[in-house]
């Protein structure tokens, strides 16, 4: 049986970061989606395809998304080929995610309608065309899900990440002070441990089935 993680990194990460996971998952090819698109029309496609090209290969595919390629990993409607995910901060509410942007901007929706696109003093280009696809394309994802989230995550609000899990059943694990990106040694730590755990836990429920 062949089995394979697919990692999909968040803004700013890069391919290298797939190397942490092999450790984690010794029977299974650990494979990094580098991104090269940043639209969610142009990633989702880009995710999807790859993702259907494993599954031809593979009999089983573990997804591990970080931040934003969480998002775009639900917008590509993969979860009926993948057996279960990893999300680590994961972004859940786009569109709450960017109106909050507009928000710390101090301008409106319809400044940023009228002008298409608004750079920010905070680095994030604020996007109409963008704001109008999330609208009108809510996501849907129906796969075992476990989540890691840190309680000092700048971008996802507790009672957002709460919802999400309550809303698609999935197991929320909270790491107090924890930020939205995990990079310290305590942090890395704390997501092998983690992940470590959901293994377990799948291999005890397997061998009681």
């Amino acid at each position: 049986m062949k089995n394979a993680v697919i990692y999909i990194h968040g803004k700013g990460g890069n391919a290298s970061e797939s190397e942490h996971y092999k450790p984690l998952f010794p029977d299974h090819d650990v494979i990094c989606l580098d991104f090269k698109t940043f639209t969610p029309w142009e990633t989702c496609e880009e995710i999807r395809v790859s993702v259907e090209n494993l599954k031809a290969e593979y009999d089983s595919i573990i997804l591990i998304a970080n931040s934003i390629g969480a998002f775009f990993s639900m917008n590509a409607r993969i979860d009926s080929l993948i057996e279960k995910a990893y999300f680590i901060s994961p972004i859940v509410d786009m569109e709450k995610l960017i109106t909050d942007m507009i928000s710390w901007a101090n301008v409106t929706e319809d400044e940023l309608k009228s002008r298409g696109m608004i750079s920010t003093s905070f680095g994030e280009d604020l996007s109409w065309e963008y704001l109008c696809y999330v609208r009108d394309h809510q996501i849907q994802w129906d796969c075992p899900t476990a989540i890691l989230y840190g309680s000092h995550d700048n971008l996802t609000s507790y009672d957002t990440i709460k919802a999400f899990a309550e809303k698609h059943q999935a197991d929320l694990t909270i790491m107090e002070n924890g930020e939205h990106w995990f990079h310290t040694k305590e942090q890395m730590k704390f997501l092998d441990d983690w992940i470590n755990s959901n293994v377990r836990r799948k291999d005890y429920d397997t061998d009681n089935t």
